[in-house]
């Protein structure tokens, strides 16, 4: 008997078949193409009166002026972004924590048709609820404010936030919080001491979400804003390039910034995401 042979059939693994390399390769290939335009991003910032043609391939003469434009001229945009995300945060998971929890612990006639609802409602597109939200919220006055962004943002991300964490609240073991029950907690108690801690990765996978569809939203800033004291970065990038067209370092620098916050939210909560989207498929 050969040594492998031998080496085969006392089970010991064999090196990784030589097929795997291509793959590799293509991967790395797929890999650069999805990077580049990040890097050309950053690269263009880097560069002083760089336009659409005469970008150089690297930064051999980097500059931050292109930043100090952004800042100057798109810095209260970002702020108004960042008022607008957080808030939509903190609406959403106040109202849709409670509701998932009520949809996945108490047995109720129709929790299955409101949910399909829910669903329903993540196939409208998002151009006829601006459409719709225009016409109420002019009568409300709730044009050209942040509030109203905060109302149309939280609106389009609470029945998804809902379903999400449905689907991790109905795996949580009844046992829990019948324990809470019995300790004298009432149900709030329950759900705030036992619950809540518990679904931290589910409730925080859709805070990420939620922040980043309010700060990449756009249909509903161009809708409902029409001055610029109330404009979010995706409307302010927007107006920026047409104002813009011949030197593009303030423009893709103001883009890079704009990508900074949804990018270390990325890097910090990956964790989260994976144990709070898959949580609720385990059982």
């Amino acid at each position: 008997m050969s040594e492998t042979r031998a080496i085969r059939l006392a089970g010991v693994p064999r090196r990784a078949p030589a097929r795997k390399w291509p793959m590799t390769v293509l991967g790395i290939i797929f890999l650069g193409i999805m990077v580049f335009p990040i890097y050309w991003m950053i690269n263009s910032s880097l560069q002083a009166n760089s336009g659409a043609a005469n970008t150089s391939w690297f930064p051999l003469h980097p500059t931050l002026a292109g930043y100090t434009a952004a800042i100057q001229q798109q810095g209260a945009n970002l702020i108004t972004s960042l008022i607008i995300s957080l808030s939509a945060v903190v609406l959403t998971i106040v109202v849709a924590t409670p509701a998932a929890y009520g949809l996945a612990r108490f047995r109720m006639r129709g929790v299955t048709a409101f949910v399909f609802v829910l669903l329903i409602t993540q196939m409208i597109p998002t151009i006829v609820i601006a459409n719709a939200l225009y016409t109420l919220f002019n009568k409300w006055g709730l044009l050209n404010s942040h509030l109203g962004l905060i109302l149309a943002d939280s609106a389009v991300q609470i029945p998804f936030a809902i379903i999400l964490m449905r689907a991790f609240m109905v795996s949580v073991p009844q046992t829990l919080v019948e324990a809470a029950l019995v300790d004298g907690a009432n149900n709030f108690r329950a759900f705030i001491s036992i619950v809540v801690p518990i679904s931290k990765n589910a409730i925080i996978t859709a805070a990420l979400f939620t922040f980043l569809g309010a700060w990449g939203d756009f249909l509903f800033a161009l809708t409902l804003t029409t001055t610029p004291a109330v404009r979010p970065i995706t409307l302010g990038i927007y107006n920026y390039i047409g104002a813009n067209v011949s030197q593009w370092g303030p423009v893709m620098a103001t883009a890079v910034m704009a990508s900074v916050p949804a990018g270390v939210l990325l890097i910090i909560a990956q964790k989260y995401i994976a144990a709070g989207a898959l949580g609720g498929a385990i059982k």
